[in-house]
């Protein structure tokens, strides 16, 4: 049987909520579900204002608008992170400015982010990565002392927090994604968090086409109209539907989801003693979510090996991200502060293991075939040193 990396979770509401709201009659966004789910962002990490979007992508884009980025604004980010990190500025004629990662939990190394400021620099994109939060309290205080935003990119970070603080409530805006690959969600959605209150009424008019419909329907306006640029970023109540399922069991999913990592966690430590990779760093002071189990290997080659051999068995593995540093539109739109030598370094020795709630034998089956395999591909390694690495997509 073959184990997949992700398996979409239901609940076992969705499609009941899915009925309700096309029996109520309002399938556009902004319905009853869709105010269900902005009340439980609010009331669950402590946000001014939660804004449901049809993709973190989106969140980032209308983040990007609000922090009212110009051509050739800089915005300090990671060169390890998924395309809509830096797409979203880029957009709006920004420039990512990417810097080094933290050899222990591949967040942005905080330390090296103040070098990198420049008179254009406009903003701070710490990205949460794995559920791990970044070192926010010395972000913050970096950009407070040279006037900058801080938005978080916590895509991965549903449930999650940093010192008791939510992930996505610490700077002046967050970011989620509901993708069927995170821990909650709907398909393809996000939502924008509001932290500083300046922001929320415009957030809400480029939310709606650039248009005061909101104010209108809350009846602050006797009509409404096009007042600022936007676009249609909100979802459909169909897609807030099925979210409200998922956020309604976010504690359980969450929990099964830390008892899994934790498992892999645990039997996979005799490979690390050994030498043979390094497992998941996890500050003392986060509080992660069990959205990813990652390893890295001790080459790119190991690596490919291990990958190969678990997909014989079919097992299916991946590796993520090619750093946007050497992607095309990287090398076209960005620049870099200072050498980028662990996000290369890393991205070349990480592989991700299969993760989604359910998984019982599967998890065994995994552990089984990481442990009879690790050895073998670091020895095959030591012996074939020049051999072939195949591609990997």
């Amino acid at each position: 049987m073959k184990i997949p990396f992700n398996k979409p979770y239901m609940t076992g509401k969705e499609l009941f909520y899915i009925a309700e709201a096309h029996f109520n009659g309002m399938l556009a966004g902004d319905g009853p579900y869709t105010k269900r789910c902005h009340q439980w962002l609010e009331a669950r990490t402590g946000s001014k204002k939660a804004l449901l979007t049809h993709s973190c992508t989106a969140a980032l884009e209308m983040a990007a608008i609000l922090a009212d980025i110009q051509p050739g604004d800089e915005v300090i980010m990671p060169s390890y992170t998924f395309v809509s990190t830096a797409n979203a500025f880029v957009l709006r004629g920004g420039v990512p400015v990417f810097v080094d990662i933290r050899p222990d939990t591949l967040n942005i190394d905080e330390r090296l982010i103040e070098a990198a400021i420049t008179p254009r620099t406009r903003a701070i994109v710490p990205v949460h990565y794995a559920g791990v939060g970044c070192e926010m309290d010395t972000i913050m205080d970096i950009a407070n002392r040279h006037g900058l935003l801080v938005i978080e990119d916590a895509a991965q970070g549903v449930m999650a927090s940093y010192k008791g603080r939510p992930l996505g409530s610490i700077g002046h805006m967050g970011t989620y994604s509901f993708h069927e690959t995170k821990n909650v969600i709907s398909g393809e959605g996000g939502a924008l968090l509001i932290n500083d209150s300046r922001f929320i009424e415009r957030a809400e008019i480029i939310r709606e086409k650039g248009t005061n419909r909101s104010q209108f329907f809350r009846g602050e306006v006797d009509k409404y109209s096009w007042v600022d640029i936007g676009s249609s970023y909100l979802p459909g109540e169909l897609i807030a539907a099925f979210l409200w399922a998922q956020l309604e069991n976010a504690e359980d999913i969450t929990k099964t989801r830390m008892e899994q990592w934790q498992h892999y966690h645990y039997a996979l430590s005799p490979l690390e003693q050994a030498g043979l990779l390094r497992r998941p760093v996890i500050p003392a002071h986060c509080k992660q979510n069990g959205h990813m189990y990652y390893l890295l290997l001790n080459s790119l080659e190991q690596r490919t090996q291990l990958i190969d051999q678990l997909k014989a068995l079919h097992i299916h593995p991946v590796f993520h991200y090619v750093p946007l540093h050497n992607a095309p539109a990287g090398k076209k739109y960005a620049r870099c502060h200072g050498q980028l030598t662990h996000t290369e370094q890393l991205s070349e020795r990480l592989v991700r293991l299969p993760m989604w709630v359910g998984m019982h034998a599967e998890l065994e089956r995994v552990i089984d075939a990481v442990s009879l395999n690790v050895a073998d591909t670091t020895l095959a390694v030591k012996n074939n040193p020049n051999g072939l690495i195949h591609a990997q997509h």
